[in-house]
């Protein structure tokens, strides 16, 4: 059959791991012995002008793992091709970038494959400028082992004389047969593939280690993998037969036969092999980095790690941080038997990790630590310890108690006498923020929501840290659940210290657009499926969301309209210019009761709510909240595709069960879809709202 080689590659089956490491490993490594190495590269016409410049680049990295020295490596350099010509001998260049500038210059000369004739060349002339045997002889011939005469015999004899022969295959080897045989044994550890430099630069390293170079990194071994060595030919086969026509030699008939059909077909024709391989220790081996860091080597026995946003505190990623805010700082941390001991040992480990990162010279921050189960004790009160070393020292003391968990209780408790003792000492100034965190993985047993709001009400900011589960308590709590911060296994616990910081620093800032230009509409569904108990809720919520806007023509102007089967305009952009006329006119917006459509809602604010002619300033930012059960929104999505196009944000906040799929064509992204579980809930998910339109 006719045979058209296509493709030919080697492969080694080996995770992608351990291939980075013997690509690292080929980069570095050096054998460092006497020895002449004479490159004898094809110059042929098959090898053509652009894999013969590959075969001068894959020789120059070869030289890279060569330590190039007069008293040490050797190197010369023959191209064949009809005849061999030296291009130069072994004692023309000495060091290692005078060789590779050498080998750059080298110039294609073409011709038939003569590959027998170079090796005969060398039998008859010896390595040109070579040691004469005194030292070993390494002969590594890059071809792609298309061979015009037998090499078999004259590569016997260059093997007889002890030359250890390394073949390369360049381009698309189509005979790794020949390169085979003009290999030294064991041919696996003698056969290459130039296509991946830094690989066959670590196999030439590793056999020579085993006979002539000296090992240069301690630790370094040289391990076997399966490989595979393929070429893909095209190759003609029998398809079956076809009746033809033939002339018969009686005159004037014909016969019928049947012919053979033929076709091309593509086959894959496997070498199965073994390559041999240097593998070094990686200094990414132990893991070094910390918090999510990823491990880069450098070299065999250099790092650095690539941190997560919050940690770069050290070179292993510790958690970068430092308060950049005055607070007093209360931990209430669960001591129940629900907790266990070994949650409780986890919060202090937690505890003292975030406080080493946090707390610097420069973080003026008073801390505090209180437990509790069925009582509440302080023993470390807030601003008691001005040295970390102190502070430290106390939390190690800290005991598990055990006991029931009466979170309610406890909150209750620290809100009358948590802070106390901060203005006794004098450089504490009595107007610092009050910050609790509680630290909780157990249910309470006593209820929380009202202990929580007596807390907050004494403008004390609350934020709760628990695993997943206890995410509808700790918001409870903390009456928002941005302020509510949950892991998801042990070791994600340690991963939440950045946002803990950004939680208590966030005391600071108030929420909302204070400082941003602002046209925002609000579409309230006032139909008969959110119900008007439900509605006054969503109107109480939109009246409380007023007040973190500052009304007038220069910052925020406010818009509101509810809708059922059609849409109603409360009050236009430019209707009121202070928010206490918001606050007011909002007691006056209609339950409208029928059926809803938020599509007919979307297209009214388009055509007559964000108008210029009703108030819309040209260049401000511009957004519509709407607020649905998730009934009659199957309309909306072309309608808010339209204000999208016109540079208006679509915000949809649905209660209760809905077609995520439809909510979010409506929305245009998650990032503006906010699903709340039920009407009670909404109050909570204000702050998380406004955050999300100011952004």
């Amino acid at each position: 059959p006719t045979v058209l080689v296509v493709l030919g590659v080697q492969e080694i089956h080996a995770d992608q791991e351990m291939i980075g490491k013997i690509s690292a490993a080929g980069q570095l490594m050096q054998c460092s012995a006497s020895l002449d190495v004479l490159f004898l590269l094809d110059g042929s016409y098959s090898i053509g002008r652009g894999s013969f410049e590959r075969s001068k680049l894959f020789a120059g990295k070869l030289c890279d793992a060569l330590d190039i020295h007069p008293d040490r490596v050797r190197v010369g350099m023959i191209q064949f091709s009809s005849t061999p010509h030296p291009e130069f001998p072994l004692d023309s260049y000495l060091t290692k970038q005078e060789v590779k500038e050498r080998i750059k210059r080298i110039v294609f000369r073409g011709g038939s494959t003569e590959t027998g004739q170079a090796l005969k060349y060398i039998l008859h002339k010896g390595f040109p400028g070579g040691r004469n045997s005194s030292v070993p002889e390494v002969l590594i011939i890059i071809s792609d082992g298309k061979s015009q005469g037998s090499t078999a015999m004259p590569a016997m004899q260059v093997k007889e004389r002890h030359i250890t022969v390394f073949a390369v295959g360049i381009k698309f080897p189509s005979r790794w047969e020949e390169l085979h045989v003009l290999a030294s044994e064991p041919i696996e550890q003698h056969v290459l593939f130039a296509g991946d430099a830094d690989d066959a630069a670590n196999g030439l390293y590793s056999t020579l280690t085993g006979s002539v170079c000296s090992a240069t990194a301690p630790g370094c071994k040289v391990e076997s993998h399966p490989c595979e060595r393929r070429t893909l030919e095209t190759v003609k086969e029998l398809a079956g037969n076809y009746v033809c026509w033939k002339g018969s030699k009686q005159p004037n008939a014909v016969r019928a036969l049947l012919c053979p059909l033929y076709r091309w077909k593509r086959v894959l024709i496997k070498h199965p092999s073994r390559c041999f391989r240097t593998v070094c220790p990686d200094p990414c081996d132990s893991q070094p980095c910390q918090n999510g860091g990823t491990c880069v080597p450098e070299g065999l026995d250099k790092y650095h790690c690539l941190c997560p946003v919050g940690y770069g505190g050290d070179i292993h990623c510790a958690p970068k941080l430092s308060l950049e805010c005055s607070v007093d700082l209360l931990f209430l941390m669960d001591s129940s038997a629900g907790v266990t001991l070994e949650g409780f040992l986890r919060y202090k480990a937690f505890l003292k990790r975030f406080l080493q990162a946090a707390i610097g010279r420069d973080s003026p921050m008073n801390v505090g630590v209180a437990q509790y189960d069925n009582d509440v004790r302080i023993p470390i009160e807030v601003g008691q310890h001005k040295d970390a070393f102190s502070l430290m020292k106390s939390i190690d003391a800290l005991n598990f108690s055990g006991g029931g968990t009466l979170t309610g209780r406890a909150l209750q408790y620290v809100a009358q006498h948590g802070f106390r003792s901060a203005p006794v000492f004098a450089d504490v100034q009595d107007d610092l923020p009050r910050v609790v965190v509680l630290l909780t993985d157990s249910k309470s047993q006593d209820p929380v929501a009202e202990a929580a709001k007596y807390a907050r009400d004494r403008d004390l900011f609350l934020i709760g840290v628990g695993s997943s589960f206890m995410r509808a308590e700790l918001t409870k709590v903390t009456g928002n659940p941005k302020q509510t911060i949950v892991y998801l296994d042990p070791q994600d616990l340690f991963n939440r210290i950045p946002e803990l910081q950004r939680r208590i620093c966030s005391v600071d800032n108030p929420e909302g657009c204070q400082t941003q230009s602002l046209d925002l509409a609000f579409a309230v569904d006032a139909s008969a499926g959110v119900g008007l108990e439900n509605f006054l809720r969503l109107r109480e919520f939109v009246r409380s969301s007023f007040l973190h806007f500052s009304i007038n023509r220069d910052v925020t102007q406010i818009a509101l309209v509810v809708y059922g089967s059609k849409a109603h305009t409360v009050f236009a952009l430019d209707t009121h210019t202070s928010n206490s006329a918001l606050l007011q006119a909002v007691e006056q917006v209609p339950f409208l009761g029928d059926s809803a459509s938020a599509g007919s809602a979307l297209l009214h604010i388009y055509g007559d709510v964000m108008t210029v002619q009703k108030g819309a300033r040209p260049g401000v930012n511009k957004a519509v909240v709407v607020l649905t059960n998730g009934g009659g929104v199957e309309d909306a999505a072309a309608p808010a595709q339209q204000l999208r196009d016109n540079g208006i944000l679509v915000f949809v906040v649905v209660i209760g069960d809905a077609q995520r799929d439809t909510l979010l064509r409506v929305a245009g992204s998650p990032s503006y879809l906010v699903h709340i579980s039920s009407y009670e809930d909404l109050q909570h998910y204000q702050d998380l709202i406004i955050e999300r339109i100011c952004e």
